[in-house]
């Protein structure tokens, strides 16, 4: 369970909130939980029937030895059971529920597979009288299912109650049926007690079921925000989409490992706390719109990191171009010119990005707009004072932060690195949004990186048939040069190169509009 401890405050009273956990780690998705438990419930029941079957086919003799018996019925019934198992295995598989509706899909289950099991076990031919002999196995199944439905206790008794009144509903059908005399009631009444005794162990089994759902939802709780969904996992950690307790605004918290960026001892996990929390509030202090907001951030007990972010509706460069291909040259100049904006805050903060790629790089409806560019991930920002750089860079400690596709030469050639390396990466993204492809495509990240220190990049209108303006392109080979002193000096210097193009007049916001409404209605 997370709980925020009251000796630290948050961002913006300057110490680091700490949460505690019970266990390392967090849930996963309620509904793929649910789901799980679903399956291997199916899995179980499944095989039982299989076995049934089996034992029906090759063993009545063992079964029945001196018995006249008639079988039909026992396969229909078990093969209906079968059926009725795999056609909720595909549902599982393939429609889409909220978990309310998946526990009630469960429960449903529930009661007609025990009303088959009630069946099946008065068409076996040693059932004395047609009634079950000693503890029927419904009775298992009423406390076997709350083991696996996380139902309500309310929901997991109803249900148990019916589970338990599918025999004597089951003896009655099939008398019905046979056009039998029913036995009197008290043998009904002895046959089927059990069912409705073990009842009351269903009780504990919803308490503790329904306890450790509490338990789960607590440990969903960062802070005053509730994990709702699981977006996305990488290298450094995971996204998930959250909502505050009691303001209800959606949020995205993103989860750092620790281990992720190399801490490896006691001493390592502490300089990582005071990187952490003091990069953080540098990120809190960037006033661009282009940059990502942070609402808040904190500290769990095993020392998982996590930021709590606004909610983009939009996708990444790298989906943008993975999805729909390479993207003209005024989209493409519309998107770096917010970029710049963000990133010439951040350089004005003497902050350096350091991870400028397509995946850190948002493309939003936000209000009325869209193609609003979102710069993501501060996470490896580092002040270009060289002074400062040891005491705060949150990078990787054992290795080079950055993502060896956008890294820039001075950077794995361990050179010092200031707002130019941002310009470079910036560059790369250029042209993996011109192109669909990156600037050196290698089999291996040391390949990439050697290629970036060494090689020339081929002009961008040599790798894709769409047309690229040549003003455009030059401005992306500058980007590119190996020297920092041969790029643009500064973000504001690429900004207005950009902008000198005069591509905004023709990437309209009519335009933008349209492809939003055809492509992410």
């Amino acid at each position: 369970m997370f709980k925020l401890k009251t000796p630290h405050s948050n961002l913006w009273g300057g110490r680091i909130a700490r949460v505690t956990a019970a266990n390392i780690g967090l849930p996963g998705d309620l509904r793929t939980q649910i789901v799980n438990q679903l399956q291997a419930l199916i899995l179980s029941l499944g095989g039982l029937v299989i076995l049934f079957l089996v034992l029906t086919i090759i063993g009545p003799h063992l079964l029945w030895p001196g018995q006249s018996v008639s079988l039909t019925g026992l396969y229909v019934i078990n093969m209906s059971l079968l059926f009725l198992c795999i056609v909720l295995h595909l549902v599982l598989r393939h429609v889409e529920m909220e978990p309310v509706r998946l526990i009630n899909l469960g429960l449903i289950f529930q009661v007609i597979f025990c009303f088959g099991m009630s069946l099946e076990e008065l068409m076996r031919p040693n059932a004395p009288g047609r009634l079950v002999e000693g503890l029927s196995f419904v009775a298992v199944l009423i406390v076997l299912f709350p083991m696996f439905i996380p139902a309500t206790l309310k929901k997991c008794l109803l249900t148990a109650h019916a589970s338990a009144t599918t025999g004597p509903l089951a003896a009655l059908l099939y008398y019905g049926v046979q056009g039998e005399p029913l036995p009197d009631g008290g043998k009904i009444l002895l046959g089927y007690i059990p069912n409705y005794i073990v009842v009351g162990l269903v009780i504990r089994t919803a308490l503790l079921t329904r306890r450790m759902s509490r338990a789960e939802s607590q440990a969903r709780n960062m802070g005053s925000y509730q994990l709702k969904e699981q977006l996305g996992q990488g290298g450094m950690g995971e996204v998930w989409r959250a909502s505050h307790r009691m303001l209800r605004r959606p949020a995205a918290i993103k989860l750092i490992n620790p281990k992720a960026l190399g801490a490896s001892s006691s001493s390592d996990a502490s300089n990582l706390q005071l990187r952490f929390e003091r990069e953080a509030q540098a990120t809190a202090e960037l006033h661009s719109s282009h940059s990502i907001q942070l609402y808040d951030f904190g500290l769990t007990e095993d020392g998982t990191f996590f930021y709590v972010m606004e909610l983009l509706d939009g996708l990444s460069l790298r989906d943008l171009v993975e999805k729909y291909g390479p993207q003209p040259a005024d989209r493409c100049a519309h998107v770096l010119c917010q970029v710049c904006d963000s990133l010439w805050d951040a350089h004005q903060s003497q902050l350096i990005h350091r991870d400028i790629k397509p995946a850190n790089i948002y493309v939003c409806r936000y209000g009325h707009q869209v193609d609003y560019v979102k710069v993501l991930d501060f996470g490896l920002v580092k002040h270009s004072d060289g002074s400062k750089a040891k005491e705060i860079s949150l990078t990787n400690v054992q290795g080079i932060p950055g993502t060896p596709a956008f890294i820039a030469p001075e950077t794995l050639q361990g050179r010092v690195t200031d707002a130019r390396a941002d310009i470079y990466a910036l560059g790369c993204v250029a042209y993996w949004m011109l192109t669909g492809q990156l600037v050196f495509e290698r089999d291996t990240g040391l390949q990439m990186a050697l290629a970036h220190v060494q090689e020339t990049p081929l002009p961008p209108s040599r790798v894709t048939e769409i047309d690229i303006p040549a003003e455009l392109e030059r401005i992306v080979l500058h980007c590119l040069e190996k020297d920092p002193t041969k790029r643009p000096q500064s973000i504001k210097d690429l900004w207005e190169a950009l902008v000198a193009c005069g591509f905004e007049a023709t990437w309209t916001a009519q335009r933008a509009r349209e492809w939003w409404s055809t492509h992410q209605p």
